[in-house]
């Protein structure tokens, strides 16, 4: 009895008559099997074992007709019928000339055909089926034991040429890879160390442009099949000059040893423009493909000690070269702006790392006083950070560091936190304290920052009008709807906004309609020459006008002298804020109120004798 397993493999039936077909067919039924694939002509069969040909093992045999159209029977048992094969099927040919009615066997030492006549019994159909599914199954058995046998004897030998190959080539493109490149480099200069005159030699890092896209568009696969094709663009271009390598995802560098600046940024030119001029098809969309070069010299004002500096300078340059629009060769500058910013980042990066791991932040306190009364509407909180030696650094330093480098979520955290906690530890009598809290423009992307809030108050029970968050004009209009729907949601809470910085932008006004916020901050450029620069005096009374009529009160930011204070009394803005009433401090209130009023009717008594 065959296993069911056995009898659901696929049986070809390749009969031009139909009716015999059928019958055949139904006759196995008969026996359980059922799994079957028929075809009329020669072609059809080697589609169907096409079909299977990595797992042969599905069909059990083929039954074929010796007149079957367009089918040479001889050649078609010797493709198939070789029992040493790992393609062996076998055959059974219904033919109309045989001598006997019992069928006959064609055997030799590698091959084995049945002959069956036209006129066959049923039963001699059946027991040859099962005695060929029988034997195919012994053989592919035996056969896959001899290759685990082969696999199993040569498998640590194949592993380990291809880790020797893997550790100094890229797998997909076999180009050599960073290890290589830093190697070869390192050879040449122990080379130049042993007092031999150092040559120069320039590295290329070629990055892809918005490479990406394509993955994200079309997929991983053809991504990669990109890159095949960029190498073999790039390999075209060099003739066989430098050294290629692939050292990241999209980055390839190319070492030309010998060779001058100039002479580099010709080869970087041809290649950027093979490139340029490149197009890659998926079906019928074409992709234009450019690529940002960096290079960098051997031969430089600081020497290069290690290949990790050289790979590291072209990078930079590369990313120069990204930076002011792409597809474009950079030479490596020490003086350019987003190299000198990167060098910062480095420096700037652990020591904020430690300062929220060792409490060095701290934060203080500018009172934003009411221009009406004098009193003290509420403290704006404002971060610093003590160095070594007790030097205090304001936020200008570190701030644009942290937000390129991903730490400023941390820092807005922190910030909010602590404002909370001080307020939550003040004594009852100043329990009427307000803060204004200043956020990045990254806060309102931040998920952990509406539940750490709505955490904070429920654990401080300080409550919620007391705080006012600041956001940047510029800062909010960068994600207008998550921002607009952030603030809508802190303000649910109980909280006010204020919008920082305002009139910096190019949309102030359209944006002031749209934007949930209680206090508009007017821009310190429009209020530090307030007194000689009467465009800015109408452009300071607009705004606060416009703010008024939207239902929000004003506050002038950098208010520095009297002078300055009569004149935001006379335009009708609500707050002051600047050295005048108060430097930031670590605690609240640098000035009483008496003394704030009396800077008040200094400014008055000014207004009377003009």
């Amino acid at each position: 009895m065959l296993l069911n397993s056995l009898k659901q493999r696929i049986i070809i039936i390749a009969e031009a008559d139909e009716a015999l077909s059928a019958r055949i067919a139904e006759e196995l039924q008969n026996r359980g099997f059922y799994n079957f694939k028929f075809a009329v002509n020669g072609h059809q069969i080697k589609n169907i074992i096409r079909e299977y040909s990595k797992n042969p093992e599905s069909i059990n045999l083929v039954i074929a007709d010796e007149e079957l159209p367009q089918c040479h029977i001889n050649d078609l048992y010797l493709s198939l019928c070789y029992i040493d094969s790992e393609l062996f099927i076998p055959l059974i040919v219904l033919r109309g000339d045989l001598s006997t009615d019992y069928g006959e066997w064609e055997l030799s030492n590698t091959c084995l055909v049945y002959n069956l006549n036209k006129t066959y019994n049923p039963v001699e159909l059946q027991i040859a089926c099962e005695f060929f599914i029988l034997l195919k199954n012994e053989q592919y058995l035996r056969y896959k034991q001899q290759e685990r046998l082969i696999t199993e004897l040569s498998e640590r030998k194949v592993i380990d040429a291809k880790l020797k190959y893997l550790v100094a080539h890229d797998e997909l493109t076999g180009l050599l890879n960073r290890s290589s490149l830093e190697q070869h480099i390192r050879l040449r200069l122990d080379r130049y160390s042993n007092r031999q005159p150092r040559r120069d030699s320039v590295l290329l890092f070629i990055d892809l442009d918005r490479f990406s896209l394509i993955n994200e568009l079309e997929g991983f696969e053809v991504g990669d099949r990109l890159l095949v094709e960029v190498i073999g663009v790039i390999r075209k271009t060099l003739n066989n000059t430098g050294l290629l390598v692939r050292i990241g995802s999209d980055e390839f560098c190319i070492y030309l040893e010998n060779t001058t600046v100039f002479k580099a940024k010709i080869w970087a030119e041809k290649i950027r423009r093979h490139l340029d001029s490149f197009r890659f098809l998926i079906g019928t969309i074409a992709y234009s493909i450019t690529v940002s070069i960096g290079l960098s010299s051997l031969k430089s004002a600081r020497l290069i000690l290690h290949p990790g500096e050289l790979i590291s300078r072209a990078h930079q340059a590369c990313c120069m070269a990204k930076a002011n629009g792409r597809n474009m060769v950079w030479e490596y500058n020490s003086e350019d702006v987003v190299i000198k910013e990167r060098l910062r980042d480095v420096y700037w990066v652990p020591i904020i790392r430690d300062a929220l791991l060792n409490k060095d932040f701290f934060l203080v306190f500018q009172p934003v006083v009411n221009l009406i009364d004098g009193d003290v509407s509420h403290y704006e909180v404002l971060i610093r950070l003590r160095g070594k030696q007790g030097i205090v650094i304001g936020p200008r330093e570190f701030i644009p560091a942290a937000e390129r480098m991903g730490l400023i979520h941390s820092i807005d955290l922190w910030v909010v936190e602590n404002a909370i906690d001080y307020l939550a530890a003040l004594p009852p009598e100043l329990s009427h304290i307000s803060l204004a809290i200043n956020l990045s423009s990254a806060a309102f992307q931040d998920e952990a920052l509406l539940p750490m809030i709505k955490q904070k108050f429920e654990l401080t029970w300080v409550s919620a009008p007391r705080i006012t968050f600041e956001i940047t004009e510029t800062a909010a209009v960068e994600n207008f709807e998550q921002t607009r729907f952030m603030i809508n949601q802190i303000r649910a809470l109980g909280c006010h906004f204020a919008l920082d910085d305002f009139g910096a932008g190019f949309c102030s006004f359209n944006y002031l309609k749209k934007f949930p916020v209680d206090y508009v901050k007017i821009d310190a450029q429009f209020i530090q020459n307030l007194v000689n620069d009467e465009t800015d005096r109408l452009l300071v009374h607009s705004m606060h006008q416009i703010a008024k009529k939207l239902g929000k009160k004003t506050i002038a930011e950098f208010v520095e002298c009297l002078e300055t204070v009569r004149i935001l009394r006379e335009i009708g803005i609500n707050y002051g804020q600047g050295y005048i009433f108060g430097a930031p401090k670590e605690h609240f209130l640098e000035k009483s109120v008496f003394q704030i009023n009396e800077l008040l009717q200094n400014s008055e008594a000014t207004v009377n004798l003009n």
